[in-house]
């Protein structure tokens, strides 16, 4: 985690970071229609991959920018949950995408860590690269402000 990034107050009991971003992760809809998984996560950081398939990609055959900024949205929201205190959920107040060279490849890597971390309002930001035969491009960069928000039970609709 780079120097600088706190821990947000009232967050000294913590369950092991990567069990409690795979158990989210594994509630997320979208990440299973996608295909993703969660490849690695730390104090203030995730990484996810998204595999290539001809379902997340747009008429050019590249991954679909939406596919992109949703797997960076999520790297950098579950580099925000490492830090947050147990009894509190993350959700994105904003995030912007700067697609920065078309995204063809094998897959895609989404590398999220926190920037600060409020008492509130956590900065992250997560570079998506495209990974192939030719080695790894970064195609996109996600800034994003995340709120912590109280763990609520939800019901099955």
């Amino acid at each position: 985690m780079d120097e600088g990034v706190g821990q947000p107050e009232g967050s000294s009991e913590r369950r092991d970071p990567l069990e409690r971003v795979r158990t989210s992760f594994e509630r997320q809809g979208l990440m299973r229609l996608l295909g993703a998984r969660v490849l690695e996560v730390g104090e203030g950081s995730c990484t996810i991959e998204v595999p290539f398939s001809d379902e997340v990609t747009q008429q050019e055959r590249y991954f679909h920018g939406a596919v992109i900024g949703a797997v960076g949205d999520n790297a950098g929201g579950y580099a925000a949950l490492t830090l947050a205190p147990p009894d509190r959920e993350v959700l994105t107040v904003e995030y912007k995408v700067n697609f920065l060279a078309p995204a063809f490849g094998e897959k895609l890597v989404a590398r999220g860590e926190v920037v600060t971390a409020g008492r509130r309002l956590f900065v992250c930001k997560a570079d998506v690269s495209a990974v192939g035969g030719n080695g790894e491009r970064i195609c996109a960069t996600v800034l994003q402000t995340v709120s912590l928000s109280p763990i609520t039970a939800r019901t099955s609709r």
